[in-house]
């Protein structure tokens, strides 16, 4: 089971949820070439514009690249023209699943 996991909450700006979208399963492609990534999830919640990136990986250090890694780039780079706050990113530990 990975123990480590990211919750990224984004917050669209009127009129952008289609590009964050867009954005969102571009991130997923580019998340098959990192090679610390276990799972990559990229979500619209029900409630309009609010989107999230969920991952998870194995160690502090899968972790740590993902962070420092394209994905994290982009969106730093992306976030003034497509969310209406700066992203909102949280570290979390798992302990539990169902498999």
């Amino acid at each position: 089971m990975a123990k480590f996991a990211l919750y990224a909450e984004l917050k669209a700006k009127p009129g952008k949820e289609a590009d964050v979208e867009a954005f969102l399963k571009q991130g997923a492609e580019m998340a098959k070439a990192e090679a610390g990534t276990v799972h990559w999830y990229g979500f619209k919640e029900d409630k309009g514009g609010i989107f999230g990136v969920f991952d998870t990986f194995n160690d502090e250090a899968g972790r740590d690249a993902h962070l420092n890694g394209e994905i994290a780039k982009a969106l730093m780079a992306n976030a003034e023209t497509l969310f209406s706050e700066a992203p909102k990113i949280h570290k979390i530990n798992l302990i539990a699943e169902k498999v």
